[in-house]
């Protein structure tokens, strides 16, 4: 795989972007076989709604995966050394979600050089459902 190398990449330069297709509600389910995460809030709408929800919505461990994959397409395989996140909004079903991350730092330490991103994920409206940093080695 080529990727971005620290000599190459620039504090604020932005990472290529991941737009994904409106989240499903079979998306939602799947996600909760894969992950063990069967909370009835985020699949039966009834149990949602009387929670006072109004809808079912993504579970926040998806959310975050979908920003880690934005990342491991970017940089190279086995890079990722800290990925942390705050989930600051809720996904609903329909949401077009894009995840982004910009440079914040280049460093060198334990041996690596090493880049720390700024991580989010939005929706079309500019809502941010998660934002977070990560730390990245780059050959």
């Amino acid at each position: 795989m080529t990727g971005p190398t620290y000599e190459a990449v620039r504090v604020g330069e932005a990472i290529p972007p991941l737009t994904l297709p409106p989240v499903a509600r079979g998306t939602l389910a799947l996600f909760a076989v894969a992950s063990g995460d069967h909370n009835p809030i985020h699949l039966d709408p009834g149990v949602a709604r009387a929670a006072g929800m109004g809808d079912v919505f993504a579970q926040g461990m998806l959310v975050m995966a979908w920003a880690g994959r934005a990342l491991s397409a970017w940089a190279p395989r086995g890079s990722l050394r800290q990925f942390g996140v705050r989930f600051t909004s809720l996904t609903r079903p329909g949401d077009v979600l894009t995840c982004s991350g910009t440079i914040l730092e280049k460093r060198e330490e334990e041996g690596e050089r090493r880049v720390r991103l700024r991580v989010e994920v939005a929706d079309a409206g500019g809502d941010v459902k998660l934002a977070g940093q990560a730390l990245v080695a780059l050959p």
